[in-house]
């Protein structure tokens, strides 16, 4: 599985994939409702049994793997990376506040192995559930290597409501014991598997496609497929130009974005430091 990536050395398609397959997908089943106040209140929260965090080298490149079965391994990635990977967050190009410059700058190689014991349990749940493991031993982790401190605050701000479109959804409900499964993209290009139009919405909002939180006002509560192809923005008025995001939402998803303003859940750093190395 992968996780967030960093905006500064990937592209928007690129951060697509790496989150459609990564730890966002954790938070998506919870739709929009309010994280934890801390990493701190979870009594006796999962965590790796060996952790390894060293200085990336210069001119490192950027590369997530794991997140289920007890492993993770992020090279290249900074602080802001991990935590991303770790927390709900309204969109990877937003720096939360209280975080510090060195914290989206300094790169780390960062290896993490739950026991044995732990291991073997994770595979036996789904990968969702699997995902939210290891979200919670990434806090730990960050909590333990890094003294990370974090809250949730509640702002206004502009956002989208995901709603149906005039001539109505345009997509099949699947089977409710169909299991999810990972995602793809190319820029321009996405699919998902198996995903409520709560953990759509999530993953427009976390891979900041549209620019804003999305929040799902369709009232839908079924697992679907969902395939979406477009020109981006930057491509619009080449003579091979198709349908803006917007517009293939309406067109090929019966769905339609409606700019509004509403409450959005930000994560707020309150303490980080560097870390030890080992």
């Amino acid at each position: 599985m992968t996780g967030r990536v960093d905006p500064p050395r990937h592209s928007a398609a690129t951060a697509m994939f790496l989150l459609a397959a990564g730890f966002a997908l954790a938070a998506w089943a919870h739709g929009q409702a309010k994280p934890a106040a801390a990493n701190t209140i979870t009594p006796n929260p999962p965590a790796f049994e060996v952790v390894s965090v060293r200085p990336a080298k210069p001119d490192c490149s950027f590369l997530t793997s794991g997140g289920t079965q007890g492993r993770y391994v992020g090279r290249c990635i900074t602080v802001w990376g991990l935590i991303s990977n770790a927390y709900e967050v309204r969109s990877v190009w937003d720096h939360p506040p209280g975080l510090p410059a060195w914290a989206d700058q300094d790169r780390f190689d960062v290896e993490a192995k739950a026991d044995e014991d732990t291991a073997a349990a994770m595979q036996k749940l789904s990968v969702r559930e699997q995902e939210h493991v290891t979200q919670k031993m990434l806090q730990s982790l960050l909590a333990d290597r890094f003294q990370l401190r974090v809250h949730y605050e509640s702002r206004v701000q502009p956002i989208y409501d995901l709603v149906l479109a005039k001539g109505g959804l345009k997509l099949k409900t699947l089977p409710a014991d169909q299991k999810p499964g990972w995602g793809r993209s190319v820029r321009g290009e996405f699919t998902l598997h198996g995903r409520s139009m709560a953990e759509f919405a999530q993953f427009l909002s976390t891979t900041n496609l549209v620019g804003r939180t999305v929040v799902d006002k369709t009232g839908l509560t079924g697992n679907y497929d969902i395939e979406l192809k477009w020109t981006p923005d930057d491509l619009q008025g080449t003579p091979d130009a198709g349908p803006t995001l917007f517009t293939a939402l309406e067109e090929q998803l019966g769905l339609k974005l409606v700019a509004a303003k509403g409450p959005v859940v930000v994560l707020v750093i309150d303490h980080v430091e560097r870390p030890t190395e080992n």
